[in-house]
Formats: structure tokens, sequence, C-alpha cells
């Protein structure tokens, strides 16, 4: 955990756009555990997704129930290592690869975002690679601070000379060289016992990235991310919050409210096992009233389990009285997080709900009303051999990892080790490796 030490979290070492390659994410999430590896393969941009230098295909999947996870923080090392073990498993067996490193989302620690400008003297006649290294690494060592560790570091717009708001600054010429940062940090503690679970199970963390800027990068089109989205990535122990602007990713945000609390209420409200509750909201779920709620009744088990004890009959109006404050509390969170952000001076912008919680029927419209914006729900986009279970909004995150490494070369990266995401020995592992050597 070198980074870490820093307060530098990893960054993934950019993907050629030239090149193939393969690559592993891992989402540990309060209510589930997912590991999907993916190739990239190199193609030519496409017309809603301009910004993606490469194919991604989904060749392996591994999704197991979390264990030892609280509001997306380690909350007992051995069972998230049991959970992160089981679901990488699966995702090796059916992918036949072997996995070295993986990248992983943040979602608790308490996000939030800062602003930084940094500035470098020019060190030729115009600007190279070499200058915006400096001047990315320079952000860096200036945004670290005592108990926080940097996600992300992102520039907003170059300047030369007293020119701002410059896109592509390469082959330019200036004197002075500066930069408006963007800054992603949480809480050190978060990303320290993540990592520590992860490299507990002999795999190295490639990467660590916000899961809502991630889920972002997987649901949103282009368009969508220039003219302004605020991707809302509901789960269930946490709700995290990104807004894109111009296309860049401009502020984040979060919480620890989510579907895990609804599921509470339920099973307080009714008098019901967890397992039941999570059952009843899963399937009967919704958060609006219909003319129909007082006669559509729901069975509940007995809180004992025992099969002798009649079971209760609620109605869904019922249900509805419990789960809707809940939900309104959460959405009325998001509202006041996003007046204080820059999406308050976009008015036309777009709210995308991602992550499990956001599938309970009825949550678009009742966001609406509450947000005051378009609302939709966000789904992987672009992601080929997706099986049916992972097309929905809960697998945005461990989507967007995979779509990451395109990104990574916004951020500055610190040459290390090398570190190749799968191998192994002999016959398809020997080409594998081979390919990997190819590819980064």
């Amino acid at each position: 955990m070198n980074g870490l030490h820093y307060g530098l979290a990893p960054k993934m070492k950019p993907v050629s756009p030239k090149r193939r390659a393969l690559v592993a994410a891992l989402d540990l999430g309060t209510s589930k555990t997912v590991c999907m590896i993916a190739r990239l393969q190199p193609q030519s941009p496409r017309e809603a997704l301009r910004r993606r230098s490469h194919s991604v295909e989904i060749i392996g999947l591994g999704h197991v129930e979390s264990a030892g996870m609280k509001a997306g923080n380690v909350a007992n090392l051995n069972q998230a290592e049991d959970a992160i073990r089981h679901a990488v498993e699966l995702a090796e067996q059916s992918a036949s690869v072997q996995l070295e490193s993986v990248a992983l989302s943040v979602s608790a620690g308490r996000p939030g975002s800062e602003s930084y400008t940094a500035s470098v003297n020019v060190a030729g006649p115009t600007i190279g690679d070499g200058d915006i290294a400096r001047l990315l690494s320079a952000g860096n060592r200036h945004s670290v601070r005592d108990g926080r560790v940097v996600l992300h570091s992102l520039p907003l717009g170059y300047a030369l000379d007293d020119v701002h708001g410059i896109r592509e600054p390469r082959g330019m010429l200036a004197r002075h060289f500066g930069l408006d940062m963007h800054v992603v940090t949480t809480d050190a503690a978060t990303p320290r016992n993540l990592m520590l679970a992860v490299e507990q199970c002999h795999l190295d963390v490639e990467a660590m990235a916000a899961s809502s800027y991630v889920a972002g990068l997987s649901v949103l089109a282009d368009d969508e991310a220039d003219l302004g989205a605020a991707v809302v990535d509901m789960g269930a122990g946490t709700t995290t919050i990104a807004v894109f602007s111009g296309g860049r990713f401009v502020h984040a945000d979060g919480f620890a409210l989510g579907g895990q609390h609804v599921t509470m209420d339920l099973a307080r409200g009714l008098n019901a096992r967890i397992a039941d509750a999570e059952r009843i909201k899963a399937f009967y779920g919704t958060v609006l009233s219909g003319g129909a709620d007082e006669r559509d009744m729901i069975t509940v088990p007995a809180v004992s389990g025992d099969l002798r004890e009649p079971p209760q009959v609620i109605s869904r109006a019922t249900l509805v009285k419990i789960i809707q404050p809940r939900v309104e509390e959460i959405l009325e969170m998001v509202r006041d997080r996003l007046a204080a952000s820059p999406f308050a001076a976009q008015p036309g912008a777009t709210v995308v709900l991602t992550g499990g919680a956001s599938q309970l029927t009825g949550l678009t419209e009742l966001a609406t009303r509450i947000l005051r914006r378009q609302v939709r729900i966000g789904r992987p986009l672009g992601i080929a051999g997706l099986p049916d279970v992972a097309k929905g909004p809960a697998y945005a995150v461990a989507t967007g990892l995979l779509v990451y490494p395109q990104a990574a070369h916004l951020e500055h990266f610190e040459p290390r080790r090398t570190r190749h995401l799968m191998t192994g020995t002999g016959g398809y592992f020997s080409r594998v490796g081979r390919w990997l050597k190819e590819s980064f």
C-alpha cells in the first residue's frame, strides 16, 4: 500500500488506444461483491460513446453476497476476504485466466471534492507530455492532506500564460503553464482497509476509483456528460454522487444511506426477518401509491421462522407507508447536495440513477418530483457479453471500472513496477501472458 503512505491512491497505467488489453474490476459493495474480467479491443469512435477508444467485452463474471462490509467499509476483514476470494474465483473460472491485480471501487469515506490551481515553467519552446506530467504531479502533491487519500486529480482546464480554458495544450507556445484541477478525496481508513482485504487475497490493487465516477463512465452517453449530468449511485449502504459538466467529472459527494436502510425499516415495521424484508422489497417494493393498494395483500412470514406460527398479511399500502419516507429522505439529501454543487448552475442537466436501490418501482417519478429534474435509470452502455443479471443499474460501478482504463490518461500516473492483470503458465495461459506483455 505504498501509494496510500503518500496520501495517493494507486493510479492505473493508461491503456494504449492502439493495443488490446485484459482488465479486471472488483466492486466491493455492502450487499454484493462483484468481480468482472473484460477484454478491451481498439475500436473506432462510436457516435454516442466517442471518448471510448476500446470496445469492452465481458469474459468473466463472479458475484456473491457480500460479507464483512458495512456502508462501503470493511467491518470484518476475514468475512470480506472470503467474499472477495469467492467472487474472484468464479470470474477466473469463467474467463480461464488467473488474476494478479484488480481495479477497485470506493464508495465510503465521506467522498468530497476540492479545487486546486497548479503552475510550472515550460521546459522547452512548446508544451510537451513532460510539462503536463510535471504539472499533474505538482497538483497531486499540493492536494495531499493528513487523514485523506486522493482518489482522483483531474484537469478541468489548462492556462497558457494568461489565457485560460485551454483543453488540449500539447504543442502550444507558453512560458508559464497552469492547471485548474478537480481533486476527489476520501477518509484514509476506507481505502487502506479495502486494499488490505484485497491484498490478503494475494491480489494487487491496480487502481482505486470513486464509485459514482466510474458508474458515470458506464451509463452516460458523451452528449449527456457534455451538456451536464449528475450520476447518483444508490447502493445498499451508501449513496454517492458524481457531477459531469463539459465532458468532465467536476464534483463528488456521498453519504451513508442506501437501500439496506429501507430493508431495515421494513424488517422493523413488519416485525419480519431481514431476509424476508429484502425479498418483499425486491418483489413488491414501491414508492408510489395506487388505487388498489389497500386490496393488494402480501404475506409476511413469522419473524421466528416457525412454520406453525401463522404469517401476517399486510396490504401494499402498508408497504408504501414504510418505504416511501426513507426513500424521500435519501432523495432530499441528494437534492440538497446537488444544490451545493456545480450542478445547481446547470438547470437543464439530467439526473441518472444507478445502483441496486434505484430499482424500486416508481423511483424515477418520485425523484423527478423531489429533484425537479429530468431523471432516468442508468444501465451499462456499450458493454458486450453481459449476462442478463448484469445488464441493470446494479452493475454500473463494476462495468464502469472496466471502462475506466480508457479515461486513466486524464490523471497523472507515477511509473512503478510493471504489473499485469492476469498471468498463467502453459498453453492458453502462455498466450494470455504474451498478450498482456504486448498490451501494457
